[in-house]
């Protein structure tokens, strides 16, 4: 459908009239966009991508009770261990997905946080990071670290 000529242009997105907005776009066949529906499009487009990447959400992230809940069925004992990895595991990914949906201008960080297992042989320490692996569906390396101690150390 032509336009006439003693019609005004709009944008074929919004409908503002090209004459009220700073940017516009002309499409090869006579169709415009203004600056404004650009980056409304782009946000969704990064959105969407975004989104593709990320199996979790906010909204489908489990909680860290959940979390616990799953490394229950697998692992007994270590209830203190349990609960702060599930705390520090779902403090992390809320970063993570924080740091990809959130906007150019957002004044809100979120700090990283690291956590430490120590304990003898056989307590559950390797348990606990594989279960939460497949929890996550993440993969899991398992590295040695003796090679890199000086030959003859002791303690």
């Amino acid at each position: 459908m032509a336009k006439e000529k003693n019609e005004s242009k709009t944008c074929d997105f919004c409908g503002q009239p090209v004459d009220a907005v700073n940017h516009v776009f002309q499409g090869r066949r006579g169709s415009f966009i203004c600056g404004d529906c650009v980056l409304t499009a782009n946000a969704m487009i990064r959105e969407r991508e975004i989104e593709a990447t990320i199996p979790w959400t906010e909204k489908t992230f489990p909680v860290p009770s959940e979390i616990k809940a799953f490394l229950d069925t697998y692992v007994i004992g270590q209830e203190r261990a349990k609960v702060a990895i599930s705390v520090a595991v779902y403090n992390h990914y809320k970063r993570i997905l924080h740091r990809a949906m959130r906007a150019n201008d957002d004044d809100v960080e979120l700090d990283k946080s690291n956590i430490l297992l120590l304990g003898p042989t056989g307590t559950g320490k390797t348990l606990i990071a594989q279960t939460l692996a497949r929890f996550l569906a993440v993969p899991f390396c398992i590295a040695d670290a003796t090679v890199l101690t000086e030959a003859g150390y002791v303690g």
